[in-house]
């Protein structure tokens, strides 16, 4: 792994202070506490399309699809981002991406989210053996 650069200290920053937004915040909260779909059909009845519950979904998966869009990209060190929020971005949404992908007819949909989680969960493993599956129990 590269070292860490002060333009990454300084863009981890700023993803830090747009998660502070009240908005964010409040749909950050709404999140891990009430998203926890298996399947497409659960996610839609959970957070049908033009609700506020949608809303909230769709920030928070698409910051966090932004935000490993730069790991991805190479723009921002992988390793300052394991970030315990992301990852249970994550988990909520891998259950059903796949089925998801199909039903948009879009193979690409929310692959940065997939890349850079199981990135996530690679480092994990291999910093923390055992703690995954602690932390999945936790979040589930």
């Amino acid at each position: 792994m590269t070292q860490a650069t002060y333009d990454d200290a300084n863009l981890l920053l700023k993803l830090y202070e747009l998660r502070r937004e009240d908005k964010m915040r409040e749909a950050r909260a709404w999140f891990v506490s009430n998203f926890k779909p298996k399947t497409v059909d659960e996610m839609l009845k959970l957070c049908p399309p033009g609700s506020p519950e949608n809303a909230r979904m769709r920030q928070v998966i698409t910051y966090w699809d932004m935000a490993a869009s730069f790991v991805n990209m190479g723009v921002l060190n992988p390793e300052i981002v394991n970030n315990r929020e992301f990852l249970v971005v994550w988990l909520r949404v891998r259950p059903y991406l796949a089925e998801l992908r199909e039903k948009y007819g879009d193979a690409q949909y929310f692959k940065h989210l997939e890349t850079a989680g199981n990135l996530n969960i690679e480092f994990l493993n291999r910093t923390s053996p055992g703690a995954l599956e602690a932390f999945a129990k936790r979040v589930a």
